[in-house]
Formats: C-alpha cells, structure tokens, sequence
C-alpha cells in the first residue's frame, strides 16, 4: 500500500465513465475500484475517501492518516492538509479533473544526521486536466501555482528554496505501436535556493545561493506501456505478503513480460535562464545553463544519451593564475552517452530465470553469464561531437569506445581552432611563472603529433587497442602490452620489428609535420 499511493489519484479512474450518474453508488464502485491499486486497507482506514460533491466525485488523499499507519515512528511531528480531487464523468468514457494543491506542511523525523525538519508552502496551486482511462493517461492537464517556499534543517545543513509563479502542461495520444505519446512543459520563474552547510565538528562553512529567473523543463515520450504498468501495481498490492508473492510468481513473470520495452524512447531537458551562483570561492554564471537525457525503452540495440550545454559562462578567476583566465571557456556543448545496448535479452533471460523461492532470486554464476552476453553484443561508449569555446580557441572531440574481451578499444578524434593561441598563451605565461613554463613542451609535443586541416584547424585521431597499443594520426605512441604465455613469462615479440614501434614513440611522421 505504501508503495502505491502516490499513483492514488490517478489510477482510481481506470474505469471508462460514460456518462454515468454521480450518486453514492458509483462513490462505491469507484472506492473499490481505487482499492485494486492501493489497497483495501487505505480505504478503510480512511488514508483515501470518496464522496459525492455535487455533480462530481471527490477523492481525498489524507496523509497525516497514511502517517500514522508507519510501523516505525521515527515520525516526530508530521503537519498535512489533506489532498483531494474532483473528478466528473464525461460522455466519452473520460473522466474531467481538477485539484487545488495549494499546501502548508512540515514534518521532522530522526534522520542520520539526527533530527531534521522540513517545512513547505505552495501558494494558489491548482491543476486540471481530462485522464483516459482506456489509455490510462491525461489526454491534456494544465497547472499552475502563485509561488512557493520551502525550508529543510538537519544538525549540518540549511536550505531554503523558493520559486515564484509557475506553470505546467501535459498532453498524451495513443501511441501508433501501443502504449502511450506523451509531452510535458514547465516553467518557474524567480527560483533561489540557498544552502549553508556548516558542521561545527571540522568547521566547516559553505555557503552556496543559486538564482535563476527562470527554470524549464521540456519532457517526451513515446510508447509509454501505462496499463501494463499498471497492472503491474494492481498485482503488487495484492501480493504484498511473501508467500503469496512467492506462489503468484508465474504470474508476475507474465505482467513484466507484458510491460516490455516499458517505453520505446523517452527524452527530457532542464534548462536555466541567467543561472547565478554565489559561493566562497567566488561567483559562477552562464546566460543560459541546460542537461538532456534520453533513453531507449528495453530494446536489443538501445542507446542513452546526456547532454550539458551552457553559453555565457563566467568562472571565478581570482583562484587561478592570470595566464589561465585567456583559456577559460566561455561555452560548452558536451554529448555522451552509449548505444548497442542490449537490455531486452538480459531482461527476458532474468524474467524467465529468477526463482523467488531461492536465495538469491538470481544465482551469482547466472548474472556473470548475463554480463558475458551483454558484453558480447559490444556496447559503445560514445563521444558525441562535443565543443569546448571562449573567444581564441575551440576544441571539439568525438568518439567512441567498445569492450572486446573486457578491454577497452576506442577511437577519439580531437580538433582544435587557436591552438597557436594557446601555445602562445602559456610561452608568454612560462616567463615570469615556472607552473606555466612546464607546459609550454608539451603542448609543443602534442602539436607535433597534429595534422593541419584545410581550415587550418589542427586534428589528432587518437586509436588504442585492445592490446595495448596506442596510435595517434597513425604513429604508434605505445606498442601493445606485452602478452604472458603460460608459464607466466612474457611475449616481447611486439618489439621484434627491429625496435622500429620504440623509435616512433613521441616522433611525429613526416607527413604529420
């Protein structure tokens, strides 16, 4: 029960409404169909009631109720207005919903950290919406709040946060391969969260206030597998005991094979606009601050990717040598993340394997087998085509990298604009400071390496092995690793070309230069 009543509100309208006359009666059904998903207990208990409010039903969610209910009090005070919903049948079989989640609240509790407090506020807070339960989704919704604050203590730590007017939008289709289309917006504007950590043991003191204008976030899914999901919460609430759970379990194994690939793609982003950050050690900035993720659902060659993008950036300088500020960048647009990768046969093979009547469900030699297979379908790190700028130079990367035989083989490639300008940089710096004076021959090494491009850019196409060996623009750097037989000597044989692999190293190829 515990587990899923924070899916409470919406998973009670899971029933097509039609129309239906709102009356004690369909309070009842509606009651027990709620029931499925979160338990007979929290309904009768009164953690969830549903009455007849006019020409609507209301829904309401007491957590103070639901508090009391917990086995361990580590609960010392715990303050809640009770949540509720309206929710009016429609023609179509929909149901129309509206809340008011205005909230004044706190709570403290015995934490690792000793006792810890929490207090929240939200400020003319309201939503609405039309869920369908055929696709078991919101087919649009809307909220919107005039403001909000929060504050959390702990023996360590203080934070206090707060957010001005704000809004969100929620709109789901019918997904053409099943499952559910999805796409979400928010907004928040004036967001300040402040924290001081200060522990009087080791002295300590840091204090750090991030401000920004304004926060979004843009979200999308496609395929998202709602009702087998919950089916498989419907599932979880009537077997919460172990032995029922332990002899139903053909039964799970079928409801999880049934919510595969839980979604085919999801992607989401936060951005901030203006974004400030004050600390001790000085101020931090950028115009514009944003992190994206994506993920494939369970699919037999899925990828993940993540992306932090940021224009305008300001660092504190007054920690670095002056010479360094000139390389400081001023943007970043990083891309990373991994493909070929096989979740939906290491999902199926655990689904028919796990036995829960065993300890462990899983045994260890089936899971070093499913890391081998997983292994085996060579999934990639990859280096999307990421750049580093400030207003001299700019560097770009991309590349990836695979596993054979659990060793690391990756090909990178590295271009820079301005590289003179950095050289020149830390030549001029090496005058007067010996830290930058150690880095002018290297740089020098590392161009010797480069290949000019047309624009006159410089590239270095980086390729190790998983042998060992490591090539750059095609000179080998490092020969492969020396091979153990089975007597525990080793195989020098990587040099038996007459050392002309050592006489390379470091020695840039003609047509390099």
């Amino acid at each position: 029960m515990n587990r899923a009543l924070p899916f409470a509100f919406f998973v009670a309208l899971s029933a097509p409404a039609f129309g239906q006359t709102v009356d004690s009666q369909g309070a009842t059904h509606l009651s027990e169909n709620l029931s499925r998903y979160v338990g007979k207990q929290a309904v009768d208990k009164g953690v969830l009631k549903v009455s007849v409010e006019g020409d609507a039903y209301k829904i309401a969610f007491d957590l103070k109720t639901l508090a009391a209910m917990f086995p361990d009090q580590k609960l010392l005070k715990f303050d809640f207005a009770p949540y509720a919903l309206l929710v009016k049948p429609r023609s179509d079989g929909s149901w129309d919903v509206s809340m008011d989640f205005s909230q004044s609240a706190s709570f403290e509790f015995n934490g690792p950290e000793g006792l810890q407090s929490t207090q929240f506020s939200i400020k003319d807070g309201k939503g609405s919406g039309v869920y369908d339960p055929n696709l078991a989704a919101f087919t649009s919704g809307a909220s919107s709040m005039a403001g909000m604050t929060m504050t959390s203590k702990d023996a360590k730590q203080h934070i206090d946060v707060s957010a001005g007017a704000a809004t969100a939008t929620i709109a789901g289709t019918k997904s053409a391969n099943g499952g559910v289309d999805f796409t979400t917006s928010q907004k928040v504007s004036s967001f300040v969260e402040a924290i001081n950590f200060d522990d009087a043991e080791s002295g300590l003191k840091f204090p750090v206030t991030i401000k920004s204008p304004e926060v979004s976030l843009e979200a999308t899914g496609k395929g998202v597998q709602t009702k087998p999901l919950l089916d498989l919460l419907a599932f979880a609430v009537a077997n919460e005991d172990e032995a029922t759970l332990k002899a139903n379990q053909a039964q799970l194994k079928t409801l999880l094979r049934a919510a595969l690939p839980l979604w085919e793609r999801v992607d989401g982003s936060y951005g901030f606009k203006d974004l400030a950050v004050a600390s001790p050690v000085g101020n931090f900035g950028a115009a514009q601050l944003s992190t994206a993720f994506g993920m494939d659902g369970i699919a037999q060659s899925g990828t993940v990717n993540y992306a932090i993008k940021a224009s305008g950036l300001t660092i504190p300088t007054q920690v670095l040598p002056d010479w360094s500020v000139a390389l400081l960048p001023t943007d970043i647009d990083l891309n990373f993340g991994g493909a070929n990768i096989d979740l939906d046969t290491m999902a199926k093979k655990a689904i028919d394997a796990f036995d829960l009547n065993q300890n462990p469900p899983l045994s260890a030699e089936f899971g070093d087998t499913l890391t081998a297979d997983f292994l085996a379908k060579t999934p990639k790190v990859v280096i999307g085509h990421s750049t580093v700028k400030n207003a001299n130079m700019d560097v770009a990367v991309e590349g990836e990298m695979t596993f054979p035989d659990e060793k690391p083989e990756a090909n990178l490639k590295v271009d820079i604009g301005g590289y003179d300008k950095i050289v020149e940089t830390l030549q001029a710096a090496a005058k007067s400071d010996p830290d930058a004076a150690q880095y002018v021959p290297v740089a020098l090494v590392v161009k010797g390496f480069a290949k000019t491009l047309p624009d006159g850019r410089l590239e270095w196409v980086v390729n190790t092995k998983a042998d060992g060996s490591v090539t750059v623009n095609g000179v080998m750097v490092k020969p492969a690793d020396p091979v153990a037989d089975d007597s525990g000597a080793t195989d020098d044989s990587s040099d038996d070309d007459g050392g002309d692999s050592g006489a390379q190293m470091g020695q840039p190829s003609q047509e390099s230069k």
